[in-house]
């Protein structure tokens, strides 16, 4: 089993008194099912697990009702094998989207307290807002995703004390050995081909190369415009699979922005802000929203009419790519057009699986533009993601003044890129791979201090 970060929450949940039942939500195939499965059985004695889309003969269990005794006593008699015990018992409900009345058992479950509950299901064929109307305030929810570049890392055989020295050199702002670069690169472009699809990594791991990964990345693109097609309510269904079909099209752009022009002539964008939002909603994509002006703070201070769209996984971007692209890339390590997108995309999802928002900025004009914003405690920091290793004007102009000048609320900023660990007085430079530890640093190192000194 690949060991990820959820297992820890789990174990955080079971041993936090008065827990509530837990909803665990990601889109599809990031490894909601196994990993729940494995904590389950190493942490109850009793695990009752039923899957609403494979074990269709339970979806009656709630017809007495919701009340607990109810719903045990339906179980059991479907299959009087089942044991339960109250204390050393956890009732797994798996693809929750395929019934989602299950939703309104978690308010008794709470109430009742014998028994504790996980749920899970794809952000897809979840309809949130029913599940969230029926149990509100008697349920917690946590959001899983593809595997983060440390879970990667896991996966690849490292140890923590190795990715502790990772985040060691980023805190003392110590450059890395030519050794150590070379190796961290080279599995990040790794991590940035199979993406972080459980299957597809441990594919990748057993192999020992990109043997099938990319058959298996186009089987899961392909699953996924069949979800859109079965579960996509309430909006056009052509034009969520059309947007879907041009992210990487709006991503080999220059200015990466999403034009709804560039999908249908004539289309104007509120026509498309609902399929947005659904894709956004069930997990396949990040949207990166245009900050009205540069200053603090970041929610509410951005246009909704005026976003970028990544990829929640970077695999699924490297399977949109033609054959030529995906040659090119797996034989020749040639990243070609796409090259600042697959490392802008990326960031993003680090980013996003840390917990921020994504928020981007360009002027009318086109003269100052950023690629992410992130912020700590006091400061607005920008976030650059270079192809290469040179900082743009834009990063210079934002971080010239240290929080004195037009951009009060900037100290310093960060730079990532292929290049080694540094800072200029302005802003610190990072290679791409301590891109996950980010927020650590801002928490832990207070660098707007050491900025302050320059």
């Amino acid at each position: 089993m690949l060991r990820r970060k959820i297992n820890d929450i789990l174990r955080e949940w079971k041993n936090r008194d008065g827990h509530k039942p837990l909803i665990v939500k990601g889109a599809r195939q990031v490894g909601k099912t196994a990993s729940i499965r494995l904590f389950a059985h190493e942490n109850y004695k009793h695990v009752v697990e039923i899957n609403f889309a494979l074990d269709k003969k339970y979806r009656g269990i709630f017809d007495s009702g919701y009340d607990v005794d109810s719903i045990v006593k339906n179980i059991t008699m479907i299959d009087p094998r089942i044991t339960v015990e109250e204390g050393n018992t956890l009732f797994f409900f798996d693809e929750l989207q395929d019934l989602p009345d299950c939703a309104t058992s978690l308010k008794s479950f709470r109430m009742d307290g014998r028994y504790d509950v996980i749920c899970s299901g794809s952000l897809m064929g979840i309809n949130y807002n029913q599940i969230e109307s029926n149990a509100v305030g008697y349920k917690e929810d946590y959001e899983m995703h593809s595997m983060d570049f440390e879970e990667f890392l896991w996966a690849k055989g490292y140890k923590q004390t190795q990715i502790d020295d990772l985040y060691a050199h980023m805190a003392e702002v110590r450059p890395f050995g030519k050794t150590e670069m070379e190796v961290m690169l080279e599995l990040f472009r790794d991590y940035m081909v199979t993406g972080g699809m459980p299957e597809v990594v441990n594919t990748y791991i057993v192999n020992g190369n990109f043997s099938g990964i990319l058959e298996m990345q186009r089987q899961l693109h392909a699953d996924y415009e069949e979800d859109i097609t079965k579960y996509a309510t309430g909006v056009e269904k052509g034009k969520v699979l059309s947007v879907y079909r041009h992210i990487s099209s709006f991503l080999s752009k220059e200015n990466k922005k999403f034009q709804v022009t560039k999908i249908a002539h004539g289309a104007r964008n509120r026509e498309y802000m609902g399929s947005i939002e659904w894709l956004k909603n069930a997990g396949i994509i990040n949207v990166c929203y245009c900050l009205d002006n540069v200053e603090l703070p970041l929610k509410g201070n951005y246009d909704p009419r005026n976003y970028k769209i990544y990829y929640k996984d970077t695999g699924m971007l490297i399977a949109s790519l033609d054959d030529e692209a995906q040659e090119d890339l797996r034989v020749n390590r040639n990243l070609g057009t796409y090259k600042g997108a697959l490392y802008e995309n990326i960031v993003a999802d680090m980013l996003v699986k840390q917990g921020y928002g994504l928020y981007y900025y360009r002027n009318d004009a086109s003269t100052l533009e950023m690629d992410f914003f992130v912020r700590n405690t006091d400061s607005l920091i920008p976030v650059e993601v270079k192809a290469g290793t040179n900082a743009s004007s834009s990063l210079n102009r934002l971080t010239h003044d240290g929080g004195k000048g037009k951009y009060g609320d900037i100290r310093f900023g960060i730079k990532f890129t292929a290049g080694n660990i540094g800072f200029n007085g302005q802003y610190y430079t990072f290679p791409y791979f301590l891109a996950f530890l980010l927020k650590r640093f801002l928490r832990e190192q207070q660098p707007c201090e050491k900025a302050n000194l320059r």
